[in-house]
Parts: structure tokens; sequence; C-alpha cells
């Protein structure tokens, strides 16, 4: 028994089915039997599955009483993932786009984010999808990738891999391992649309300024021990948007919170062997988010 199965998402996403997705990978849906007003859409970060976003999810659902929408990604949480080798970006915008139309179909306001690539596929939906009215929840969110003085060596990867380049780096080295929730590394196809995904958020960011700034409310989680993504492109957000609509939860580098930790209630074990660790601050992290809800419904 799979907790909260979306399985109406396998009937829209034929090349998803509950029997070609691994156990704890599956598609989520949790909805109140009485129509609450808010809606969020979580979505789970490049490798990894949308378990990386349940205990998220719980908090929105439980606490603050939002439905909560957590799509799989085109690629992604397969028991036979064939190297990715057919990931799509513009499947990835279909995934968010169906998960947004389900939650503006039961509540008055959508809300969107997600980890990593699953924020930055967040921050691009709720900029050019009208069906986003809501809040924007970044948690290490990949709008600019980490790396090197000035972030330079992350800019020229992201440059890489939207070249012809990119497929001679791939190691065609198997994506199922011992983590039950995620694929063993991050696999350049993948990698690939990510950066095309980021020079189109660029392109977004850019076109935001002080005189005329990004207007969504949004909450944004990042570690300093975050050698994935670099917090320049949340800043860079930051820098456009209006101030007192921004939330920016810092991590301190002493708590060695890593990249994918950061949404994590619990740590991910296998056979008594740590694969992934909890962040220590997750409920603080939790509470902060509850407090922006209040003060943004205020404004």
């Amino acid at each position: 028994m799979r907790d909260n199965e979306w399985k109406a998402y396998y009937d829209h996403f034929s090349y998803f089915s509950a029997e070609n997705v691994r156990d704890g990978c599956h598609p989520r849906i949790m909805e109140h039997r009485n129509t609450p007003r808010k809606a969020v859409v979580l979505v789970h970060g490049l490798s990894d599955s949308p378990y990386f976003m349940t205990a998220i999810a719980e908090y929105f659902f439980n606490y603050l009483g939002y439905n909560v929408y957590l799509p799989l990604l085109h690629g992604h949480g397969l028991k036979e993932p064939n190297g990715m080798e057919a990931v799509d970006l513009d499947e990835w915008k279909a995934n968010a786009a169906y998960a947004i139309g389900a939650a503006a179909s039961k509540a008055d306001e959508v809300s969107v984010g997600g980890l990593s690539t699953g924020g930055t596929l967040g921050f691009y939906m709720a900029t050019v999808n009208p069906d986003v009215n809501g809040s924007l929840y970044l948690f290490s969110a990949a709008l600019d990738l980490a790396g090197g003085p000035y972030g330079l060596i992350g800019e020229i990867r992201e440059n890489l891999l939207q070249t012809f380049f990119a497929d001679f780096l791939d190691t065609n080295q198997p994506l199922v391992g011992e983590n039950p929730y995620r694929y063993t590394h991050v696999d350049i196809d993948g990698a690939a649309e990510l950066a095309r995904l980021i020079g189109e958020t660029d392109s977004l960011i850019g076109g935001f300024s002080r005189r005329f700034p990004y207007s969504r409310k949004v909450f944004a989680a990042h570690s300093a021990c975050d050698t994935t993504s670099d917090i320049a492109g949340i800043e860079a957000l930051k820098a456009v948007s209006l101030q007192d609509r921004f939330t920016l939860f810092r991590i301190p580098e002493y708590l060695g919170v890593r990249h994918a930790s950061v949404v994590l209630k619990d740590p991910i074990m296998n056979g008594g062997k740590l694969l992934e660790a909890a962040n220590p601050v997750f409920g603080d992290m939790m509470e902060a988010i509850a407090a922006f809800e209040k003060r943004q419904d205020g404004i």
C-alpha cells in the first residue's frame, strides 16, 4: 500500500504506472474532504522523487490546511530508468502544469515550489502560469549551479551541459542503487535539461528590476554548506523582488546541512547505513514558513 498515491497521474502520463514506478517514489496527492482555500504544488529535485518533499507536504496539509500535490517528473522514480536517455524539460513542465491545474480546480489560491530543480521549475511556473496566484517556496533552488570563484565554474558547467559535448561526459552507470528514493547520481541527460531550464529562468529573472520588481511572495531556504546550488541565484531573485514579500531562511554552515537534506525531517537509512542526513532545523524552517504565511496573509 502506497501512502497518498496519485493514481490519476498515471492515467494522464502514460510513461508512468504503478507497476514501473519504484516503491516510495510515486506521485502523491493530499486533499481535504472539505475544499480548502489554498493548495500547494511541491516538485522534487533532479534524480530524486516526491518522497523528498513528503515531510514538507505533510506540514502544509496537516498544520496549514492546504491541499497538496507532489508530481513525479519525467524520467524519475523508475524501476528501469534506461539512463534517463529520453528525459525532456517540456515533459517536466507538463508534469508541473498538470499538478497546478489539479490544484486550481479545488482551491482559490495555488502556490508552488520545490527542491533544487523542483524549485527552479516552481519559479518558472509561478512566473508564466496564470493559475499560480499564491506564494513561491524554494528549497535549495537550483537557480544557479555552484562552484568556483564568482560562480564561474557553475556558469561554465551550465553552458557545457547545453552542448553536444555533454553526451561524451555520460558515464552510463546504473541509476538504481541502495537509496530507495533517488537514483545513484545525477545523470548527464537530466543535468543538461536542468541547464536548459536555468537558462530560461535566468532570462526571466533578468526581466525584473528594482523599478519593475518580481511581486510574487517568496520563501527561500538555503544552506551555507550547499555545494550544488549556488545561493547567488536566490540572491539575484531577492535583489529584484519586493523586499517585504521575500523571506530567506539561511541554514548556517556549522550545522553541515547538505543540498538535499534541507527538506528532510528524518534521515534516509538503508540497513543501518545513513544515506541522507536530516535537517536539524527542519522544525524551525516549518515554523518560519508558518510565520511567513501569516505575515503574507496580512499584505
